[in-house]
């Protein structure tokens, strides 16, 4: 090891460089969160070619492409910031993010071009989640390796604030320009936050080239001690594999899926479970994010005082025990029955249910359209996961003709096997039309009744699912920076950061909206979460040690 860098206090000159730091990267998650929060209208922009389910389930795709590429730009732009310097690789990961997301407010739909345009856009969001891959781990590390050795806690949780005020400022923008743009906003005006990033762009381009190097990183430029081969030392020798595999498995994955449902999830599980219309429910998610993110804060400084690990072990265990269903605790339950208590209602008291054969039930997956659902299991199914009621699904006998049943009234589904378009086209119409008569009769609300929400309750579970996000990602980045020595400490911590949260946590959208729609019951994509946040706890119990008293200055 070489000699130590002494922790001296922050500078104003620091302070200021790393709130630029912060700064940028706020930019570059509003630029990433607006395409999450207008899913459901790019669902109807540039996949209308699908089903209403299924455009949605592929616009949830279209947005987890970004997150699955973010590995790889963890492992490029990594390298980059272990080889020239943080600045750069900064200046780089901005410019492709901002560009990117300009471009998509300038997309054709699919009505226009056809085809072309979800093309283009899966190729925008995956030089988006590129992009994105290279600029948590230099933000991290940048800031880590500027703060004082007691204070690294304190300081890299001012950029776990950014990922948070990245998406309040892309709700604030979307809010605004609704109501600037009213009923045109779902035609044209939803471009216009997409448009508006040029202008943050720019100035996140000024503030990144104001930017002076890590004296970490100087110091090892100046003795001749960088990396050759920042991903064969990261990757290829078992002891830093091992901790990168730790890294991910033992705190990251945990912290994905939590950050995740606390930030995103139950947006979508407002709007599209509960009916809660956008305006409502992107108004409360926002009052959540004001009152929740100073713990980031909070938390991160108590992490320089107790350790990294007890805050966020504490907080997957909290997560857990409150996001399984129909517990007196859980969460989801209470969002239910604050926000749409006529449907909490209706399902207790007229439970629905589909006596089907299960040979032809298929999986209720279709991303690509071409999967023509002809069963009468599949039809049922559908119909109701579109009008979100929760059922179960009884196996009937071979060659059983799917009946759903919503409270005493009973409707006979069909197959459309054989049927001419013409029939088919009749037989449907009927079917959902008697599905819609029989839920609205039992009580099963079509929208969320304004009047009916207990707005305070609403947003005070979820300012406790933001809370639970401040306590398992404050910690994180002080904690994976000193997990590792400083010449591969940028490639290290970005790839186990970005598949936690660009696989694991990204992915949990997609993935739970597709469990619910085969399961059938409103809840059941909680169940992801629940299990890899108890994989993370158990093995970051065990294996993971604490890291607040790591010198990383002497680690090279």
């Amino acid at each position: 090891m070489s000699t130590s860098i002494k922790a001296a206090p922050m500078t104003a000159g620091e302070r200021k460089v790393i709130f630029a730091s912060s700064l940028g990267t706020v930019f570059e998650w509003y630029d990433f969160y607006l395409y999450g929060s207008l899913a459901a209208i790019i669902a109807k922009q540039f996949f209308s070619g699908l089903d209403e389910g299924s455009a949605f389930i592929f616009a949830l795709l279209a947005f987890a492409a970004g997150f699955i590429v973010r590995p790889f730009g963890a492992i490029v732009f990594g390298r980059l910031g272990d080889l020239i310097g943080r600045k750069y690789t900064f200046l780089v990961t901005i410019l492709i993010m901002g560009s990117a997301t300009f471009i998509v407010g300038l997309l054709p739909s699919y009505a226009t071009i056809g085809m072309a345009a979800p093309v283009m856009l899966i190729t925008l969001r995956i030089l988006q989640g590129l992009a994105l891959g290279g600029e948590y781990g230099g933000a991290a590390t940048y800031v880590a390796e500027h703060a004082p050795r007691n204070k690294r806690g304190a300081y890299t949780s001012w950029i776990q604030t950014t990922a948070t005020l990245g998406l309040l400022l892309s709700l604030m923008v979307i809010l605004l320009t609704r109501e600037f743009t009213g009923p045109d906003f779902e035609v044209w005006g939803w471009r216009v936050p997409f448009l508006l990033s040029i202008a943050l762009l720019g100035i996140s381009v000024w503030i990144r080239l104001s930017m002076a190097e890590s004296p970490a990183f100087k110091k090892m430029k100046e003795e001749g001690k960088l990396s050759k081969a920042p991903l064969t030392e990261s990757f290829g020798q078992w002891k830093n594999m091992k901790i990168v595999i730790l890294a991910l498995l033992g705190l990251v994955a945990g912290q994905g899926v939590v950050w995740y449902c606390g930030m995103f999830y139950e947006l979508f599980f407002l709007t599209q479970v509960l009916k809660v219309d956008a305006k409502t429910a992107n108004l409360m998610v926002a009052g959540a994010l004001v009152l929740g993110t100073p713990f980031f804060i909070v938390f991160g400084s108590w992490s320089d005082k107790i350790g990294r690990k007890p805050i966020i072990m504490a907080g997957l265990l909290l997560a857990i025990i409150t996001y399984i269903p129909n517990t007196p605790v859980s969460i989801f339950n209470g969002l239910t029955h604050f926000a749409n208590p006529a449907l909490e209602k209706a399902m207790a008291n007229s439970p629905a249910s589909i006596t089907v054969d299960p040979a032809e039930c298929s999986f209720q997956f279709n991303p690509t359209g071409t999967v023509k659902f002809t069963s009468s299991c599949d039809i049922a199914k559908q119909v109701m996961a579109s009008n979100s009621a929760s059922y179960t699904t009884i196996p009937g006998p071979a060659g059983t003709v799917a009946q759903v049943k919503i409270g005493d009234t009973v409707i006979d589904g069909y197959s459309s096997k054989g049927l001419t378009p013409a029939d088919a086209k009749a037989a449907d119409a009927k079917f959902k039309k008697e599905i819609r008569e029989a839920l609205n009769a039992a009580g099963y609300p079509a929208k969320a009744d304004p009047a009916a929400i207990n707005i305070p309750m609403t947003v005070l579970l979820l300012v406790i699912l933001v809370i639970y996000v401040t306590m398992v990602y404050a910690p994180i980045a002080a904690a994976l920076v000193e997990m590792f020595p400083t010449r591969i400490r940028y490639t290290s911590m970005s790839l186990p950061y970005h598949i936690g949260n660009g696989w694991f946590g990204g992915l949990l959208p997609t993935i739970s909206f597709a469990l619910v729609a085969q399961n059938g019951n409103i809840y059941y994509g909680l169940w992801y979460p629940i299990i890899i946040a108890a994989m993370t706890l158990v093995i970051g119990t065990l294996f993971v040690k604490e890291t607040k008293d790591v010198d990383i200055y002497a680690r090279d």
